[in-house]
Parts: structure tokens; sequence; C-alpha cells
């Protein structure tokens, strides 16, 4: 029986893995299977029920989960994996991703290295999570005229690429040349909503994700086109006086008529935008051991930055974090896919780290825990039309996250972790903790 010893993962890839006696949130409903005997073998769930009618292999690694509770592994679904040449540097990405139990990564800045690390993630040659990847960045700078929109999407499309990643800079031509090929070629796009284009063209085109409420609080403003993008601020943070709340309704029956997911990356607003975060606190949490001190005193100066800016006002930008909340809060009441994302590496979310964050913030906006946990599992297959993962039940992929607490009442277990199951490899609370001294940075 394996607990807490910090062996080596690879040791039980070929190998039938049980957790046996341990309480089962399968999240495709909101249950809690108590006892229950769940095996693996060769990645997938091959049994789940009653721990004393389940029978297993006499060689297979037996996992105690008496105590414990067993959830899917999570996804990232606004992830950012360095768009550089060199692969190395990416794996590091990867793991604290998987040790923090991301199973799922969706990576929002693509580069051309980004299709041969996918692949060699699907061969098992690298190991991280399922990775899903945009090409590069479609934005004002890159896309020039509607032709270099066609020519872009197209040759993303031939590439390979699993979706087309849009920035701000965007014009309104440039944009609807972009929508048309995508949708001629058959290739989704998602992210940002540039000023031009507007949260309304944005849906009527049919994102697939709209990312960090971009374009949301513009949309609340009756009268947006007399207001400067300058002015309004990054996803409006400026414009809390000229909001209207009636305006709410209207946008998420838009949101839900047109099946735009959203993914809403709150602990930006939360972390760095929110006047309740002092930057200089932020920059000594634990984890930010694992990212550059470099990079780290950048965001703490980032912030700062942002702080001072004379159109910074305290309360206004704290009303602006809480109209964030309502804002995911009414989207989820209304019935628009919520995706788990927190742009990690961005200011202040370290990877893995930060999609924990998130999910308090989910529950901060008023989702129960269920309904936090389904934006980083259940809905994640969904939106993917993959139903085999996000769950736990027979036939399944069994990427699973064993925790010492029940997530359900507190959302904060989902970072009381006893141990990752990824691509059939164990990694147990003792191998978690020796490979995250590894990688401390500071």
């Amino acid at each position: 029986m394996i607990n807490c010893i910090a062996q080596d993962p690879k040791e039980t890839r070929n190998k039938e893995i049980v957790f046996r006696g341990v309480n089962v949130i399968p999240m495709d409903k909101e249950v809690l299977l108590m006892d229950q005997t769940v095996v693996v073998k060769n990645g997938k769930i091959t049994q789940v029920g009653d721990a004393k009618q389940i029978k297993y292999s006499k060689e297979a690694i037996v996992i105690d989960g008496n105590g414990k509770y067993l959830i899917p592994g999570l996804a990232e679904m606004h992830a950012h994996v360095p768009p550089v040449d060199n692969i190395e540097p990416m794996k590091e990405v990867l793991m604290l991703f998987a040790l923090n139990g991301i199973t799922t990564i969706r990576g929002m800045l693509g580069h051309p290295r980004h299709l041969e690390l996918r692949s060699k993630i699907n061969s098992g040659e690298i190991f991280g999570p399922r990775f899903y990847t945009s090409g590069p960045s479609f934005n004002g700078n890159t896309i020039k005229t509607p032709e270099a929109a066609k020519d872009s999407v197209t040759n993303q499309k031939k590439a390979g690429y699993d979706f087309l990643k849009l920035h701000p800079g965007l014009t309104k031509e440039n944009f609807a040349a972009i929508v048309k090929t995508a949708k001629e070629v058959g290739i989704p796009f998602a992210g940002h909503v540039s000023w031009d284009v507007g949260v309304w063209r944005a849906i009527d085109a049919g994102y697939a994700t709209i990312d960090h409420l971009d374009g949301f609080v513009e949309s609340l403003v009756p009268d947006i086109a007399s207001v400067t993008e300058q002015d309004a601020g990054l996803f409006g943070i400026f414009l809390m006086d000229k909001v209207d709340p009636s305006r709410i309704a209207p946008l998420v029956k838009g949101l839900k008529d047109h099946s735009i997911w959203v993914v809403p990356t709150q602990s930006l607003a939360e972390r760095w935008m929110s006047p309740d975060k002092d930057a200089d606190a932020l920059g000594q949490e634990p984890e930010m051991v694992y990212m550059s001190p470099d990079l780290v005193k950048n965001w703490v100066n980032n912030k700062k930055g942002l702080v001072s800016n004379p159109k910074y006002d305290k309360a206004s930008v704290a009303n602006y974090v809480k109209l964030r909340r309502r804002l995911i809060y009414e989207c989820n009441k209304g019935g628009v896919g919520i995706l788990l994302g927190s742009d990690a590496p961005q200011v202040f979310d370290v990877p893995g780290f930060s999609a924990h964050h998130e999910l308090s913030y989910m529950v901060a906006s008023g989702l129960s825990p269920f309904e936090a946990l389904r934006t980083g599992t259940y809905n994640v297959g969904v939106f993917l039309k993959r139903p085999d993962i996000g769950v736990i039940k027979p036939g399944a992929t069994a990427d699973l996250i064993l925790l010492n607490g029940n997530p359900l009442k507190d959302i904060n277990q989902t970072r009381n972790i006893e141990g990752v199951l990824l691509n059939n490899q164990w990694m147990s609370k003792g191998y978690i903790a020796e490979t995250l001294s590894k990688l401390k940075k500071g």
C-alpha cells in the first residue's frame, strides 16, 4: 500500500492502480460516493464501486484512500506556455501545473514549437498535462489587412493549431475577415475582445470563449462610444461611474443564446487590480519562489504602477472587482458555460497554484463549491467535446487528484493534495514536495 513515499512516478506507468476505500466526487452529478474502490489501468478508469465488491490484481499498486476524497484532474483553460524556440523551459511550466493537479491546459499564446510539445506530450516522450494550443496571436500589429487575416487563419489551420487566439487592436474589417475565414476552414477562435469590435459583435461572431470578461464592463456603459479605450482602462477598470447594471441581464442572455463560453480569469482582478491586495505582500507569497526573482519584481512594480495611476481610485476599483464577481454569478445563474482559467503565469498567478486561487474566487462570486469545481472538470469535458475527461466513471480518462479534505464543504481543500494521477503516473505527496523543492528559483 502506498501513501506518501516519493517514488518515481514512471514506476507506476505500466501498472494497475487502485484507490481503496476513498470518497469519490464524480462531478457528472452533485453526489459524494463514500468508501469506494476505483481501479485504473492503462490510463483509464475500469471500475468504480463498493470497496467490498471490486476486485483487482495482486500486482496492483494500492493507494489508501481512507478519509480522503478523489476528484477529476483540474483544467487551466487560460494558460501560458513560454512561446520560445527552446522546449526545456516549457517542461518546467508543465510540471508546475501537473504537481498542482492541473491535468489539462489550454495554451493561449501559441508558438510553432508548441505543436511539437503537444505531440511529445501525447506520445509520452514529455510528461505533462493534456495540451491544447492556439497559434501565434491575432492582434492589431500582426493583422493589418483583411488579406493578411485570411492568410494567417488558413496557415494556422493547416499547421494544426487547435484554435486561434485573438488579442486587442483588431479593426472591425480585419476581425470580420478572421471570423469569415475561420468558419470556412473550421477552426475556433477565442480570447480578447478588441475595443473596435465590442462584445456584442464578438457574441454574434461566435467566439468559442471570451476570456477575462473582456468587453463585458464596457457593454454596460450606455455612452461607451464617447469613451476612449485609454480612459476605460484594461477590461474597463476605470468605468465604474458609468455602468448601468440593468444591462447585465441582456448581456447574459446574449452569451447564453449564442453558446459563448466564458473564462473569467478573476484572479487577475482580485490579485493584480484590487486595492485589497498589497503588491509587496503578494510578491512574498510562498509560491512566488517558483518564478524568477526578476519576474516577481516586475509583477510587484506592475501593480504599484497601476495603483499609482491618477485614474486609479481605490473605492471605485474595489466596486469594479465586485461587479466582476456579480457578472460571474449572473453568467452561472443564467446558464452561461464557465471554464476555469487564471492566465498563469501572469501577474501574481503562478502556474498550477493560481487555478486554486481562481476556484476560491468563483465561490466568492456566489458559485457553490460544486459549481466552482465543475468549471475546471465536467464543464471542460463538455466544452472540448470530451465526455471522458472531467468525470470519474468507468471508461473515463484517469486524470485524478486525491485530496485530504472535502472540497464540496471547503473549496480550499483542492490545495490539500495527497497525490495526483496523470498519464497513469502516480505523483505522491512526497514526490510532489521533493519535485517542487527542485523547482524553486528564489
